[in-house]
């Protein structure tokens, strides 16, 4: 075995166990087994069957896929199936009980770090279709399962991204808060120098062709050429958001599109989710704790129509999906795209809020040396950035490993988000990385910031 390969193996069972421990930590270290099994919103799974989900997918495509080997439970692939399985629908389903799914869980880990340990790690055929599904088999393409462990990197941010929901549902949940945060370690905030960066025209690269831990939806690289155009330097704050709520910007259907506006008043929204005002204080609710609305932290729990209506109070409009890419990666210097806003180097705690940290954004401008080339501050990290820009896929996609990932979710009115969360792990986010979500959630780790054309004012 090289020492490359093994460096990548040591890594990967690092990461499979981070990812391991923290949805443990989120499930069976954190609440009882009544808590476990119920629903705590029809737009959420049981928190159990996140749990046994990740274990099921691991094994699918670690040990079934990848390994060779045969099926541990295929009695339950069924019922840890997302697309035969709406989420209102799971917690009548036979689930695993908490100690069965950790048992299980625990078992397949164990066979696949044996696994891991005979791979090899270079190019090899990929499946015909996706392991256990009747539909959207797998289109082999020039990337393989085990080529640089894609595979592994694969379920490893699958896991993080199943906690990152749970950190979803925990926030709906009622009751008592359960979950610790560690103290804010940020440094002390700095003013930016203006209040928005000019992008200039020009071409740049978009996607990716060879970045390791790429999902198909991120590829291929293309060129994309824009006209210039302002960007907020930093994501809209509770403070400038509480500006627009009170002057009506709920109540004026100027702001909004149609479908934002039918959104509105289906919903009776007047502000963002989990907020309430009492004699003139906004609160907010946050895992179980109720707490002043913080002026200077980006708005987060807004869905794409809020944020759209936000932008047009503003005079300004949201970037779109090639814009917010731009800002984040384009390194005016070299003409380069990198793989961060702050270069090609992996996340440090100086350069973004990620990984469940804290329970929350940063303020703006906590982190400094995570910004752009072109001075744009905290893309990633913090909240997720809705986008102008419906979800599909690039020039020459090609679905990989299985169309279920990305491909079903094109031209279906999916809004794309950019940039993570304060709930996103570090492996489960970069300049390229793409996450959508119906135009009306709420629920997510989600923010904006906005944008204008360079030609006007």
């Amino acid at each position: 075995m090289s020492h490359e390969q093994e460096r990548a193996k040591e890594r990967i069972a690092a990461e499979l166990d981070r990812s391991r421990r923290r949805s443990n930590g989120l499930t069976l270290d954190a609440l009882d087994e009544e808590d476990l099994l119920a629903q705590h919103s029809p737009l959420m799974s049981p928190l159990v069957w996140d749990l046994a989900h990740v274990g099921n997918y691991e094994e699918q495509w670690l040990l079934r896929a990848a390994g060779g080997r045969e099926a541990l439970r295929p009695d339950i692939d069924g019922l840890y199936d997302a697309f035969e399985n709406p989420r209102a629908d799971r917690v009548s389903l036979p689930l695993l009980r908490p100690e069965e799914a950790r048992e299980y869980n625990e078992r397949v880990r164990r066979e696949v770090l044996d696994a891991l340990d005979a791979a090899d790690l270079s190019a090899v055929p990929a499946p015909r279709r996706e392991p256990g599904a009747a539909s959207g088999g797998a289109t082999p393409g020039e990337r393989s399962l085990l080529d640089s462990g894609f595979v592994f990197h694969m379920v490893i941010q699958h896991e993080h991204m199943h906690d990152e929901t749970m950190l979803a549902t925990h926030q709906l949940r009622r009751g008592a808060p359960v979950l610790l945060e560690e103290e804010p370690a940020f440094a002390r905030p700095a003013p930016p120098a203006a209040a928005e960066v000019l992008v200039p025209a020009g071409p740049f690269t978009m996607g990716t062709d060879d970045d390791p831990w790429s999902y198909d939806n991120e590829r291929p690289g293309h060129t994309v050429g824009l006209d210039a155009y302002w960007i907020d330097t930093d994501p809209v704050t509770n403070a400038a958001y509480l500006e627009f709520v009170a002057d009506g910007g709920y109540l004026d259907p100027r702001w909004w599109t149609a479908d934002g506006w039918r959104w509105r008043e289906r919903r009776g929204a007047l502000a963002p989710a989990f907020w309430s005002e009492e004699d003139g204080v906004w609160a907010r609710r946050r895992f179980g704790r109720r707490e002043r609305v913080p002026l200077h932290e980006p708005v987060q729990h807004v869905c794409f129509h809020e944020a759209q209506a936000y932008a047009r109070w503003a005079g300004k409009r949201l970037p779109t999906e090639a814009e917010w890419e731009k800002a984040a990666r384009f390194d005016p210097a070299t003409g380069r795209s990198l793989r961060f806003p702050w270069g090609d180097g992996e996340p440090e705690r100086r350069h973004a809020n990620l990984g469940q940290r804290r329970l929350g954004p940063d303020p703006v401008g906590s982190r400094p040396d995570g910004a752009s080339p072109l001075g744009v501050r905290q893309l990633v990290g913090d909240v997720w950035e809705w986008t102008s820009t419906t979800f599909d896929g690039y020039p020459g996609f090609t679905a990989f490993p299985y169309r279920e990932y990305s491909e079903v979710f094109f031209e279906d009115g999916y809004k794309v988000l950019r940039g993570g969360s304060w709930a996103t792990h570090p492996t489960a986010v970069r300049s390229t990385f793409r996450n959508w979500d119906h135009p009306v959630r709420r629920q997510i780790f989600s923010g904006f910031r906005c944008a204008r054309d360079a030609d006007r004012g």
